[in-house]
Formats: structure tokens, C-alpha cells, sequence
């Protein structure tokens, strides 16, 4: 999640950060030992104040340690009893029950499915449809955490929670836009949720969270991948066309996202003109994607690097390859591109961008001729090695060798 933006409630707030920033959890001090029994006995208490104190407890000592979220399994059957008789008059007590449950479940696949089958996605879809605004972000951050495990995602889809989810990306704040953006993209990776996703119209909303977002963030991710899911299918590529600055934005996080976002932006573009291009090519172009596109052919991932080229082929004039006499280069490519780029701003970022490509692609050709090279030395010494013995002179210049490549390397 987005740790710069945080929900309405304090309280929520806090149990989003633990999550999400925490890098790596801790083992259980000697004294949380008594402190996970004292937990599971008031837990199970009749006194509402003793099960809330313990709630608390239970969520302070899961925060980041895994073993007491496998010491304290044992709470949460008495944990989603909390929720059931939780409402909108008891917020203290449906909230401390839920943040107890949200920490146990993080990074514990096991918890996660036994809170699901104890019976929580009930009252958490209930708690979605609240008028308390704490209650419906506690829910929402539940649901992205329980939908992270394969097993529960078509279990939470047939709660109907989706609209729901829609909804919150609709008109909760922030961080629970985030929160509910995130668990979408969880639930889209199960093929039956795709439908029923795009049913609910989605896109407008991804859209608005996507241009207000930091482009190398976690949201900007999760949104790509869904707008990417989403407009494989006709409804979906209408939506994000329809939309004002819909593939602009797309546009911007292939130019400034994570190398997971530019692969998931690249990959919804190249879909888009796919489906249609003589529909998506002029759209596509007028967001400037050009300068983009070439610096993923040479620093994105191996997937965003052959979609990029993919796109930039059906975004020049002719679809289709060129005779032998004009091989299909990707300067090329480019360039045929760019002479239909309509604006010198755009045609003289492209043209720079192209010349960047163009000496990034020389410093690696000669990076590795460089490192064929020194395998073709090191075979050679080593063969001859094998008839006979090298002096500590010839060993010694084949160290140096191999030295000096290796720091020209480094400098490419």
C-alpha cells in the first residue's frame, strides 16, 4: 500500500503502516511468551472489556512477529465471534476484533484461510456497507489481506464483495481507495473475478486513483495490472479510451513507474493496438509514448522489452515488414514514427531519445564482445593448460587480462 496516504481514522491508519512498511518480521521476545497466554485466555472471556483489552494485545504482539501469529492461531475463531455481535454501536469492539485478525493474517497463509472458514467474511461485508467510516477502511484493508491467498479469492468474490470493493474505490479516501484498488487486483488473478470486475465499471475510478498517484508506487502497479486484465475485453478498452486522460496516464507510468508497472503499462497499450489498430494508433501516439517505448527496449525487463518493440512496430505507418532491401531495424521502426509525430517538442524528445537508445545499445554490443572475448582467452589458456603447464608469468597476465575487462565492463 501507499504509505504516504493515510485513512480518516487514526486508528486505521496505524494498523495499515505496520504492514506495509515493515521489511521483514521478528522472532518472539522471551516475554511475549506469558503475554500470548494471557491473550488466549481473556479472549475467551465473557466480559466484552477483557476480549477487547486482548484483541488489542493480540494485534500489538502479531504486529511483527511471526511466531506469535502461529502461537495465537487459536484466536481467531473467538476473534470473528468479536465481529458477529460487533455493529455500528459497538466500533470498539467490531475494529479491535478486526485489527486483531488483519495482523494475524499478514504473511500467515494459514491464518488467512482459517479466519475464512470461521465464518469473517460475513460480518466484513457487512461492516463494506457501514455508515462508520472506520469500520468500512478496517473491512477493506481485511479483505486486500485475505484475498492475497489463492484458495480464498473465489470465496470472497461469491460474498459479493467486489461492487462493494468498486464502490470504496469510488468514494472512500484515500488509503482505502488504495486498499480496495490493491484487493481488486488480488481477486482479478482468479478468471471467473474478471467479469464480474469489469461489470461493475471500474476503469474511471482506477483512472482517477492512477493520476494522483506516484507512478513508481505499489498503487500504480496494482492499477496497471488491473487496466491491463481489464481491457482485454472490448468494454474495458471503451472504458480507458472514453476516459479523459485515460491513456495518458497508462502513458506516464511507462515512462516513470517500477519496471513491474512500465511492464504491466506496455502490456495494456500493446493490447489496446492489438485489438485495433487503426482505432488505438493515433490515441496511443498523441500521449507522446515514443520516448518511452524506446527506453524500455533497452532497460526494461525481458517482457517489457519485447512488447515495447511489438507496439513501436504497429505504431509506424506500414503494419506490416518492410522487403529486404529496408530490414526491420527498430531506428527504422522509429523513425518512420517520428516523421509523423505532429509538434517538435514530442519529434525532438523522440529523435533525442532515439539517439540515447541508439548509444546505449553500442555500450552493451560492446560489453559483450568484450566478455566473448575473455571466455575465448580463458578457453584458450585453459587448453592449453591441459597439454601443458603454464609459468607463473603467462597465469599472471591472464589475471591482469581478465582484471582490465572486468573494469571495463564495470564503466559500460
Amino acid at each position: 500500500m501507499n504509505s504516504s496516504s493515510s485513512p480518516s481514522s487514526s486508528s486505521s491508519s496505524s494498523s495499515h503502516t505496520h504492514y506495509s512498511t515493515s521489511s521483514s518480521d521478528t522472532d518472539t521476545p522471551p516475554s511475549s511468551s506469558a503475554a500470548v497466554r494471557r491473550a488466549l485466555r481473556l479472549i475467551q472471556s465473557e466480559d466484552l472489556s477483557l476480549k477487547i483489552e486482548a484483541a488489542k494485545d493480540i494485534r500489538r504482539l502479531t504486529k511483527t512477529s511471526q511466531r506469535c501469529r502461529r502461537q495465537l492461531a487459536d484466536a481467531v475463531k473467538p476473534l470473528v465471534c468479536m465481529l458477529r455481535v460487533g455493529d455500528d454501536d459497538s466500533v470498539e469492539l467490531s475494529e479491535s476484533a478486526l485489527l486483531a485478525l488483519l495482523n494475524l493474517a499478514v504473511k500467515d497463509e494459514k491464518n488467512k484461510i482459517s479466519i475464512v472458514e470461521a465464518g469473517a467474511l460475513e460480518p466484513i461485508i457487512s461492516f463494506l456497507k457501514s455508515q462508520n467510516s472506520i469500520l468500512r477502511e478496517c473491512a477493506t484493508a481485511s479483505l486486500l489481506t485475505l484475498s492475497a491467498s489463492s484458495i480464498n479469492k473465489q470465496v470472497i468474490s461469491a460474498t459479493g464483495a467486489i461492487p462493494l470493493l468498486v464502490d470504496i474505490l469510488r468514494n472512500g479516501n484515500t488509503q482505502a481507495k488504495v486498499d480496495a484498488v490493491m484487493a481488486l487486483s488480488n481477486l482479478s488473478t482468479h478468471s471467473n473475478n474478471l467479469d464480474i470486475i469489469l461489470k461493475t465499471n471500474p476503469i474511471p475510478s482506477i483512472v482517477s486513483l492512477l493520476k494522483t498517484c506516484k507512478k513508481s508506487s505499489k498503487t500504480a502497479e496494482k492499477c496497471c495490472a488491473l487496466i491491463e486484465s481489464l481491457v482485454g475485453f472490448h468494454e474495458g478498452r471503451t472504458a480507458l479510451t472514453s476516459e479523459e486522460g485515460g491513456i495518458l496516464a497508462v502513458v506516464e507510468v511507462l515512462e516513470n513507474g517500477s519496471l513491474q508497472s512500465r511492464e504491466h503499462a506496455v502490456g495494456a497499450l500493446l493490447t489496446l493496438c492489438q485489438s485495433d489498430r487503426f482505432k488505438y494508433r493515433e490515441p496511443i501516439l498523441r500521449e507522446g509514448v515514443i520516448p518511452g517505448l524506446l527506453e524500455l527496449t533497452v532497460q526494461g525487463t525481458p517482457k517489457s522489452q519485447s512488447k515495447a518493440h511489438a507496439l513501436l512496430c504497429l505504431l509506424r505507418d506500414a503494419p506490416y515488414p518492410r522487403s529486404e532491401l529496408q530490414p526491420d531495424t527498430l531506428e527504422n521502426i522509429v523513425c518512420n514514427i517520428i516523421s509523423q509525430i505532429d509538434g517538435d517538442e514530442q519529434s525532438g524528445k523522440a529523435k533525442k531519445m532515439l539517439a540515447e537508445m541508439v548509444q546505449v545499445s553500442m555500450e552493451q554490443s560492446l560489453k559483450q564482445l568484450q566478455q566473448r572475448a575473455l571466455k575465448r582467452v580463458e578457453k584458450k589458456y585453459s587448453e592449453e593448460c591441459q597439454s601443458r603447464p603454464l609459468s607463473r608469468y603467462q597465469w599472471s597476465g591472464v589475471t591482469r587480462y581478465s582484471r582490465l575487462m572486468d573494469m571495463k565492463s564495470a564503466s559500460t
